[in-house]
């Protein structure tokens, strides 16, 4: 299977765009790139040519670099269909189930609506890379700005059924804040507490914490684990409702 090499650009005060290139044959994309300056700086670093631009969802900070970036190495653009209008620059439409090619490498679209009604994240299956935009963070989820609760129940629902080693490539570096919520209401929870120490580590070293994995987030990431019992209890929301469970946590957040 062709791998992919990743390259995590940091840009404004806490995005990530994601520059990724196909080993077999070299081709190049860039995730969510919210301005264009320092992905052509790393481009130009690296003596990579960007044929793809790969948006997750509409927001400014993930497409803001769209149309410098086109201008500048003619790219073709990747985003959801239903956004096409909300998408700068959109040259091809996609949609759950489609296979997206950077090269030799594969990525399937996955529809992922919640946090914008047309949010979708890429699974390069064969690199183990899922590149999540702002649907699932390291610990955290994104906020519920156009979808329901229970519509981003159900698309966190589709990606922590990956597999464990699945690498998650996440839009903001959240994760420090994210894992002071998440101790707020999951505090007995081992594996939360163990990566939470090494997110504080990390962050004090000014390392990145992302990538994370679909294991650690199965067993840390409350806005994955609505459906757990104990949680459900802890929180007061009616037993077996994980909808109820989630929208709790979510709320909670939202006002942390």
């Amino acid at each position: 299977m062709a791998g992919l090499d990743i390259r995590p650009i940091p840009v404004l005060r806490d995005n990530y765009a994601y520059l990724i290139r196909d080993e077999a044959g070299g081709a190049c994309a860039v995730v969510d790139p919210s301005v264009a300056a320092p992905v052509l700086k790393a481009l130009d670093g690296l003596g990579w040519k960007l044929a793809f631009i790969l948006n997750t969802h509409h927001h400014h900070d993930h497409v803001g670099g769209n149309l410098e970036l086109k201008r500048a190495t003619g790219c073709t653009i990747i985003a959801h269909a239903a956004d096409a209008d909300r998408i700068p620059g959109i040259d091809v439409r996609v949609s759950e189930g489609d296979v997206v090619r950077v090269g030799e490498s594969q990525g399937q679209v996955i529809d992922v609506g919640g946090h914008t009604l047309g949010h979708i994240a890429f699974w390069f299956k064969g690199a183990g890379a899922l590149f999540s935009g702002d649907t699932l963070f390291s610990l955290g989820c994104g906020r519920l700005f156009e979808g329901s609760p229970a519509d981003m129940w159900r698309s966190l629902g589709k990606l922590r059924a990956l597999p464990d080693t699945t690498k998650v490539y996440c839009g903001h570096e959240y994760t420090e804040s994210n894992a002071r919520f998440a101790l707020a209401i999951d505090p007995d929870n081992v594996a939360l507490q163990a990566r939470a120490a090494e997110v504080r580590r990390l962050r004090a070293e000014n390392r990145p914490t992302v990538p994370s994995t679909m294991e650690s987030e199965r067993a840390a990431n409350p806005f994955l684990r609505a459906d757990n019992e104990r949680l459900q209890r802890a929180l007061g929301t009616p037993p077996g409702d994980a909808i109820a469970a989630f929208a709790e946590i979510r709320r909670r957040k939202d006002v942390f």
